[in-house]
């Protein structure tokens, strides 16, 4: 198995992926310090001070409510972020288990899992499915973040069956079958070790369509309720003020939109370097 290495994904004047790496550190500074880096209350209402441009007091601006739009964006990097890495785990989490059990015992039980299971939740689109059930449940961070795992498992659990159907005909495999270990043995210490690699790839591309998808969801009305900060909210409350005050929907789309791009440009990075038909060309 092939040792990651960042500075190798880095190499070759890999712009990009610098770029996104630089981008995603940021956001997550902001996740992680937004007490300490907000100069203002995110949900401090100030009338007097509504919809005023960028200034030295208010760098990004404020919203119809006098609020300070860079502390929100700050505040707002918390739920991206949360929702992005609790989704991506969740949905891991179960693709782990189906795809393994899966691709490695194959038969009916895979055709049953395949053919039955993931092609059912493969025919709901993920963003109905999710509205269905946070209109259902109610709102909230961790029913926003299950709502979209449910739609999300799929593409990972099909990827990890497709790489457990091949690692499970390997000489290494066989052999840990011949020393007599168990199958969940071999499944978690010597198949799942040896895929790994594909996984990431999918995991950092499927972060930035786990962002997107939560600020659709808030902008819906589906997300986090007010009068917590989430860019998706952001954007519905600026809609309205589109020409007589552009700024409110400005920044908190160029937000979503550097952070997918991020997450994008880190997954292509990874998945160049894991290619070896790309590492070679490369020179890696």
């Amino acid at each position: 198995m092939r040792v990651f290495s960042l500075r190798r994904v880095l190499s070759a004047d890999n712009f990009l992926a610098t770029f996104g790496i630089l981008m995603i550190a940021i956001f997550v500074c902001f996740a992680l310090f937004a007490p300490w880096l907000a100069p203002r209350d995110p949900a401090a209402i100030q009338l007097s001070d509504r919809l005023q441009s960028a200034s030295a007091s208010h760098w990004f601006g404020t919203d119809e409510l006098g609020r300070d739009i860079f502390s929100r964006i700050i505040y707002g990097a918390r739920i991206s972020m949360l929702v992005g890495i609790g989704v991506v785990s969740f949905s891991l989490a179960i693709a782990f288990v189906i795809g393994s059990v899966a691709g490695y015992y194959g038969g009916k039980i895979d055709r049953f899992v395949n053919i039955v299971v993931m092609n059912s939740f493969m025919s709901f689109p993920g963003i109905l499915l999710a509205i269905a059930f946070v209109a259902f449940v109610g709102p909230g961070i961790l029913n926003l973040i299950v709502a979209l795992a449910l739609g999300g498992w799929v593409g990972y659990a099909r990827l990890i069956r497709g790489q457990v159907l091949l690692a499970r005909e390997r000489q290494f495999v066989e052999a840990a079958r011949a020393s007599g270990a168990g199958d969940w043995w071999i499944i978690t210490r010597h198949i799942l070790p040896n895929i790994i690699q594909p996984v990431i790839v999918q995991a950092a591309i499927g972060m930035a369509a786990a962002v997107l998808m939560e600020a659709t969801m808030s902008f819906l009305g589906l997300g986090v309720p007010p009068p917590t900060a989430s860019w998706g909210s952001m954007l519905n409350d600026g809609r309205s003020h589109l020409f007589d005050a552009p700024h409110l929907v400005l920044f908190p789309a160029a937000a979503v939109m550097l952070t997918v791009l991020s997450f994008n440009f880190i997954g292509d990075a990874l998945r160049d370097y894991l290619d070896p038909r790309s590492r070679i060309e490369a020179g890696l």
